[in-house]
């Protein structure tokens, strides 16, 4: 008669419960962007390159990937993988700084223009950034700081785009300057 070994019912030490779905979600992604790319047209192009080439690299990259992370925990786990570093959990108080940020950003780009979105995108970010490290989140004039130096990247960033690159962003106002 044998005994019931306890060990068998536990899960493997050598890696950890979300490895193994991070890989399977990794495949389903990969799965759901090669069904988006069966839906874009393949008239070739340039080249003989059609709009649906690159999407059709990125999910086979994915794929791939997905397949090597699931391999790669199958066959023992994440192998010399240090303990991450950092909190313990995270400071949902800076992610909700940067989140509002790149929200803003896309909600205002079209009213307020690529300049000054990208501007309050950065100062809200940048808030969220100390905010994580444990500094204090900044005064009135480290605002306006950080507002100036948002409009400092964000401009000569609009003017390469739209005067060199002759890429359309929205802007303030009908002069293409800002």
């Amino acid at each position: 008669m044998q005994t019931p070994n306890p060990a068998a019912n536990e899960p493997r030490p050598d890696h950890r419960p979300g490895q193994l779905a991070l890989g399977i979600a990794a495949v389903l992604l990969a799965a759901g962007l090669a069904y988006g790319a069966a839906n874009i047209p393949s008239d070739a192009g340039y080249a003989g390159v059609g709009p649906d080439f690159l999407p059709w690299v990125v999910s086979a990259a994915m794929g791939l990937c997905g397949v090597l992370l699931i391999w790669e925990v199958r066959t023992g786990g994440y192998r010399n993988m240090e303990e991450p570093s950092g909190a313990a959990r995270g400071d949902w108080h800076a992610m909700a700084w940067v989140s509002a940020g790149i929200l803003g950003n896309a909600a205002l780009i079209t009213t307020i223009g690529f300049v000054l979105s990208c501007a309050l995108c950065f100062t809200l970010a940048v808030r969220g950034l100390r905010i994580s490290e444990g500094k204090p989140s900044g005064s009135g004039m480290q605002t306006v700081k950080d507002v100036v130096i948002g409009m400092l990247i964000s401009a000569p960033t609009f003017w390469l785009f739209t005067k060199f690159l002759a890429v359309n962003l929205p802007g303030l106002t009908g002069t293409g300057w800002i």
